[in-house]
């Protein structure tokens, strides 16, 4: 994190709440979990906390996305949640708008990803030793040499999605890792978390949550 941490003070926005989980919709800036050191604290984990303090870590977003999250309120509901997002039973879409005018109406993306060490927080694509990583996408619409996006993680790589519509040739619009020149000249990145689908810890029952993008 190169640039200094100043995460939005916006109010937390708590889509659902009952005795197992919380949803929140989580602002563009915040980190997930605290980082290194005291300046790195805030963050939404401790946010929700302060309202609900027995709210435990699932799953969590990147810095610069924002969107729909999930934490559970007890330790069944924690593991029950992880044990989804681990197999993959978990439904996620994402909103992004990218660089350019993406051709094709449909795609998918199937390149596997590793950290790339010398700079990380950076992925990389490496077919030797990356890990699986797929996404599908579709176009929504195209506005004025950018296009808006939803993509369908398959798999849960950091970076993924990012690295993903760079190697389309589309980087995600204001991306500080991925997006280079105009395409990185943008307030925020624009990535979103839109819809999160899971079964409920108790019960399981399926739920969808929604949250609309600020871009």
């Amino acid at each position: 994190m190169s640039e200094a941490y100043d995460p939005p003070m916006t109010p937390l926005d708590v889509l659902h709440e009952d005795a197992q989980l919380i949803v929140v919709n989580k602002p563009a800036g915040l980190l997930s979990v605290p980082g290194r050191g005291e300046h790195l604290a805030d963050c939404l984990l401790a946010r929700v906390q302060a309202s609900f303090p027995q709210a435990l870590l699932v799953h969590r977003l990147d810095r610069d996305t924002s969107g729909v999250m999930v934490f559970g309120q007890t330790a069944h509901a924690q593991r029950h949640l992880g044990l989804q997002f681990e197999n993959r039973q978990t439904r996620k879409t994402y909103v992004a708008r990218v660089w350019g005018r993406v051709a094709q109406k449909t795609g998918t993306v199937d390149l596997p990803l590793i950290v790339d060490w010398p700079n990380r927080p950076r992925q990389m694509v490496c077919h030797d030793t990356g890990k699986p990583a797929v996404t599908d996408w579709r176009v929504v619409r195209y506005d004025a040499g950018t296009t808006r996006i939803r993509l369908f993680p398959k798999t849960g790589r950091s970076h993924q999605l990012r690295v993903h519509m760079k190697a389309l040739g589309h980087p995600i619009l204001g991306d500080p890792f991925y997006a280079e020149g105009d395409a990185r000249d943008f307030p925020r990145l624009m990535l979103h978390s839109e819809e999160l689908r899971l079964k409920h810890p108790e019960g399981g029952i399926a739920m969808k949550f929604r949250a609309a993008p600020d871009f």
